[in-house]
């Protein structure tokens, strides 16, 4: 079966060197035929799993359509040979080749069918490189973002936020964050505003600045439904806990099925979330809220549990 899917490859070649032969009474190359038959040739070779000349025959049909002038079609076959390296585990080779098809793409005038296809690399590399995925899920919500198209914009984004946080570059994060959660307001889908607006105290706390993460629930007063709601309940109430070094109270938030069942990024960083100086969850009742009792009894946990993750 390899066998005759290979001879019927290099028959195609064959029949698209003539098509680009020229004569006395051709005097133009036929390069449209000569692409539809590399592509014929390709599929031959792919199915055959002659993945290395799989790709060539690709490069080869993206050749003669852009000598062809139809862009499209070349960054069509430019992808193809992609994924064809992608078989081969040759990832970040791959990549290369899906981000030109992409800029052939955008020359063309297709950005939608750009931005897809960098979404599309993003998910191939995210396994081995998630550096490399936080800049192709940004550069297609860039494309979508310049066409106005918000709810693919904002969704991708979100993957580029999940991935920050992993990454534990969590300054990006909270730029990132931000203008989720602008996109998610512009297109007035108001509990998502919500949700960010706790990723974001979430990320805020882990980088210490209890500043921050008060501005951003302060802010998110503005959006109708906000006030009063679950979400910003728990946040005054984490936010509360984490002021005053009430470790039961930031755990008893943070193991609420409101912010353990986030996406698993953030639920993590709930999770793993301790007071400033505190460490494991007391085991004793806390002081009364404002109490002169609390904070002596955050002294003398500071010895034992110093150094927990802020």
């Amino acid at each position: 079966m390899a066998a005759q899917k290979i001879n019927e490859a290099h028959e195609h070649i064959a029949k698209a060197e003539k098509c680009l032969k020229t004569g006395l009474t051709k005097w133009k190359p036929d390069f449209d035929s000569a692409a539809s038959e590399y592509a014929k040739a390709a599929v031959c070779f792919k199915n055959a799993k002659q993945y290395d000349q799989a790709k060539d025959a690709y490069l080869k049909e993206a050749e003669y359509h852009t000598e062809n002038k139809t862009l499209f079609h070349a960054a069509k076959a430019i992808e193809q040979a992609g994924m064809m390296l992608k078989e081969q585990k040759k990832m970040p080779e791959a990549i290369q080749y899906i981000e030109k098809a992409c800029m052939m793409y955008m020359e063309n005038g297709t950005p939608d069918t750009a931005a897809m296809a960098l979404d599309r690399a993003g998910k191939l590399i995210e396994p081995i490189n998630l550096e490399k995925a936080v800049d192709l899920y940004q550069k297609a919500a860039g494309v979508f973002e310049n066409e106005d198209r918000l709810r693919q914009a904002v969704e991708l984004l979100g993957k580029a936020s999940r991935l920050l946080v992993r990454l534990r570059r969590l300054d990006e994060a909270t730029v990132a964050l931000q203008k989720e959660k602008n996109m998610y307001k512009e297109i007035e889908n108001f509990p998502m505003c919500f949700k960010k607006t706790t990723a974001q105290v979430l990320v805020h706390l882990h980088r210490g600045d209890y500043v921050a993460a008060d501005k951003c629930v302060r802010e998110s007063y503005s959006l109708p439904g906000y006030s009063g709601s679950e979400d910003s309940i728990a946040m005054e109430t984490l936010l509360q806990g984490y002021d005053e070094q009430d470790e039961d109270q930031v755990h008893r938030v943070c193991s609420s099925p409101l912010l353990k069942y986030m996406d698993n990024d953030y639920a993590k960083l709930a999770l793993s979330l301790r007071v400033p100086g505190g460490g494991a969850k007391k085991k004793k009742a806390a002081a009364p809220q404002g109490g002169a009792g609390g904070a002596p009894a955050a002294a003398e946990d500071e010895d034992d549990y110093e150094g927990g993750l802020c």
